[in-house]
């Protein structure tokens, strides 16, 4: 409120968004001034279609009592109704990068006016799929102007990058970064790669669900779950980037209203998303970035509420798992559903029951239940990652390098 440029860090969940919109409508209300034509004073950066259209649900929530002008461009619709909306000038425009520089080419819209840049989601922005956007876009505003950044995940590279944006900044940090939320129950099931979709399909059966989150890696891979989770008897439904918007926004109106509870989705949905009622978040593919998992483990647990974030990890992603908990600075509760191990009878139970959360066996159960398997009780399993370094790391891919330099891009 006193206009000082922000770097604000926080856990997903907490409410980030009413963190910069409360004092920015409250900044509005105290200096009314007419709209300028094709002009914004408030400018909001989100990377997606679906986090933009909720921020702006949100400013227009939370100033409904107030004179504000508020506006949406994004991309995947028509522009001809956004252009019309910014002819007599707004108080607040939200924006994906694409879409903004769009209408600024076509003179649909000027930045000169704006008297503050929000960047949602700071370090996906900054990030190589969006900067050269976004320093185009910074070329344009005025010198003089509040910059705030907004993210649950500030890497280091990210945050020095961010520091040539922003004129002596406060930074607020309301937890360590990329910390995942408290109310979050983590699990990891070790799985082959050829038995996940059938291990995902019991682990759903099993759990007691309100509405699950399920990411895979590809949009391709989204698709291919969606329809074998239906095949099984499974009602959900897939979101990604080659979906239209129009299909993007039914498929999460039915998620929201609860018609769907197994929505299968790209990284476009681990940003922001905010879904009341999601119990469950899936990783049937481990992301190989690791902030991206404290993204998507964050549609869970939001508001306080509780959650559960189970991710079915083969052989080829444990250099995947490593580096999330070290990001994490925790070792994930761990059990085995790999063939081999069930075969041994060294393997964890065909599931994981509710009421064994963050119950983890000493290494001296583990040993008297393979002394004794005779009475009947099931071994433990993998408890810890510990395990697998004892018994050798497994070969990263090659590409990996490259995966996690393109890593965001997919399923965007």
């Amino acid at each position: 409120m006193s206009r000082r440029d922000v770097i604000g860090i926080a856990q997903t969940g907490t409410g980030k968004t009413a963190a910069f919109a409360l004092p920015l409508l409250h900044n509005l209300a105290t200096d009314p001034r007419p709209a300028v034509r094709k002009s914004c004073r408030i400018l909001v950066l989100s990377p997606t279609r679906e986090l933009s259209s909720q921020i702006l649900d949100s400013f227009r929530t939370y100033g409904r009592h107030l004179r504000i002008k508020t506006a949406l461009s994004i991309g995947g619709v028509s522009m001809r109704a956004q252009i019309h909306s910014l002819l007599g000038g707004v108080d607040v425009l939200v924006a994906t990068p694409g879409r903004l520089l769009d209408l600024v080419k076509t003179n649909a819209l000027r930045l000169d006016g704006v008297e503050c840049l929000v960047l949602d989601e700071a370090d996906r922005m900054l990030d190589m799929g969006f900067i050269h956007d976004i320093r185009k876009i910074v070329a344009r505003l005025p010198i003089r102007r509040q910059t705030l950044m907004f993210s649950a995940t500030m890497p280091r590279a990210i945050a020095e990058l961010a520091a040539h944006m922003l004129r002596d900044p406060i930074k607020v940090a309301v937890a360590p970064t990329a910390t995942t939320a408290d109310r979050v129950e983590q699990r990891i099931i070790r799985v082959d790669r050829p038995a996940k979709t059938a291990i995902l399909i019991d682990v759903l059966r099993r759990e007691t669900i309100d509405r699950c989150l399920i990411f895979t890696r590809t949009k391709h891979g989204a698709d291919k779950v969606a329809r074998n989770l239906r095949h099984a008897g499974i009602a959900a439904d897939a979101i990604h980037g080659n979906k239209s918007q129009g299909q993007r926004e039914r498929v999460l109106a039915a998620f929201r209203k609860g018609e769907v509870r197994m929505l299968v989705a790209t990284d476009i949905a681990a940003r922001g998303i905010d879904v009341e009622g999601i119990s469950h978040v899936v990783n049937y593919d481990v992301p190989n970035v690791p902030e991206t998992y404290v993204h998507r483990i964050g549609r869970t647990a939001r508001a306080g509420a509780e959650g559960i974030a189970i991710s079915l990890c083969d052989g080829q992603e444990m250099g995947f798992l490593r580096d999330i908990e070290k990001l994490i600075r925790a070792s994930i509760p761990m059990s085995d559903r790999r063939a081999d191990q069930r075969q041994s009878g060294h393997g964890s139970r065909p599931a994981v029951d509710a009421g064994e959360r963050h119950r983890r066996q000493s290494d001296q159960s583990r040993k008297q239940d393979r002394r004794h398997p005779a009475n009947g009780s099931p071994s433990s399993g993998i408890a810890s990652v510990a395990f697998l370094h004892r018994h050798g790391r497994p070969q990263r891919d090659v590409g990996r390098g490259t995966q996690r330099r393109n890593g965001h891009l997919k399923g965007s």
